[in-house]
């Protein structure tokens, strides 16, 4: 591929637009990373769908809290294209552990997370298009920051779209 693939980061509640993972991505892909109240769930996922429909990422990357915020986003529909999951909390706003038909989904959780249970992310997995990816890792998985493995993935869901 020529162009970068455009990644939209929707970051955690430690996060930020300018916080290591974003940091990591933008060295790697066209990133947005959209600042956003996250003490207020449903204006999160209002910030993020605008931003989605302005820029037109190939892939969307949400991490923790942003994760969530990813789900929600594609269980309403406002996004249908390849989703990267780091360590999501969505069992911790209530969503439920189904991906719509025909999203390509990828989850990657750390075994040793004590922040949001593993066993969430198991559930979501249990979703034909979804694929777990478990890691030895805490709940910020900074381990993915130190090699190639999380550019590789997401390079992997944008190749994926763009095929199909």
């Amino acid at each position: 591929m020529s162009q970068r693939l455009r990644v939209q980061l929707i970051h955690g509640l430690e996060g930020s637009p300018t916080g290591a993972k974003a940091q990591y991505l933008a060295r790697h892909f066209e990133l947005l990373a959209p600042a956003m109240d996250t003490s207020d769930f449903e204006g999160a996922i209002r910030t993020q769908a605008a931003a989605l429909a302005v820029f037109c990422p190939d892939v969307l990357v949400g991490s923790s809290f942003g994760g969530a915020v990813a789900l929600a986003l594609v269980q309403r529909g406002s996004w249908r294209g390849p989703t990267l999951l780091l360590a999501p909390a969505h069992g911790h706003f209530g969503l439920e552990s189904s991906v719509p038909a025909g999203v390509t989904l990828r989850i990657v959780h750390g075994t040793r997370d004590d922040v949001c249970p593993i066993e969430h992310s198991r559930a979501l997995a249990l979703s034909p298009s979804v694929e777990l990816v478990e890691v030895d890792d805490d709940h910020r998985l900074s381990s993915l920051l130190a090699g190639d493995a999380l550019a590789g993935w997401v390079r992997g869901l944008g190749e994926r779209g763009i095929r199909g």
